[in-house]
């Protein structure tokens, strides 16, 4: 998965109306451009594309009064509304996905009722756990062999899979524990700030 189809459709959704370049700067606001491939080409890239593929819904608007082209802005529909939500549940229940999906992911865990979002990170934490015990039992050198360097892989995988899991547990934990303004508890964005 792309980190930008889940950034675009989540800052139109935010919005509720936008044009190209309000999420451009919402983005670059949410320093995305710095972590993920939410540069200025691709966003506007994205924007039409899933207007044609029916996930946005285009208004041409009034030409700017400076002059030029008039303005499209974008809407999600419903088909880009499922989308959305698919793709965020995606990139939180993944346990091999990217750090720029997952930390949009994060970025826009509040759109989530509590429960949905605690659960999808149990599923996350629950991969992670899996894959590490696969690590351990496929990838592990026998007693007395050496895998030389290629053993450093292996010890790599496992420290992702240990600090993955650490760090899910501890969002589960802030989220169990109150943390955040989720979906259907209030306006989850009323505090505005960064993405992440």
């Amino acid at each position: 998965m792309s980190a930008i189809r889940l950034l675009v459709l989540g800052a139109v959704r935010r919005r509720g109306r936008a044009h190209g370049y309000q999420v451009r700067s919402d983005l670059e606001f949410w320093g995305a451009h710095e972590w993920s491939n939410a540069k200025p080409g691709s966003i506007y890239h994205a924007l039409k594309a899933m207007a044609g593929q029916d996930l946005l819904f285009a208004h041409d608007v009034a030409p700017s009064e400076a002059g030029g082209p008039p303005r499209t802005e974008y809407e999600l529909t419903e088909a880009g509304d499922r989308e959305y939500l698919r793709l965020l549940r995606e990139a939180l229940t993944s346990a091999d996905q990217r750090t720029d999906v997952l930390t949009a992911g994060v970025g826009f865990i509040v759109d989530l009722p509590r429960a949905e979002a605690v659960a999808l990170l149990k599923r996350r934490l629950a991969a992670l756990e899996e894959w590490r015990e696969d690590i351990r039992a496929r990838w592990t050198p026998a007693e007395g062999e050496d895998w030389g360097h290629i053993g450093e892989v292996m010890g790599m995988w496992v420290q992702m899979a240990d600090s993955g899991a650490e760090w899910t547990r501890g969002l589960i934990g802030r989220l169990e524990g109150g943390a955040y303004v989720m979906a259907g508890e209030g306006d989850q964005w009323e505090a505005g700030g960064p993405l992440v």
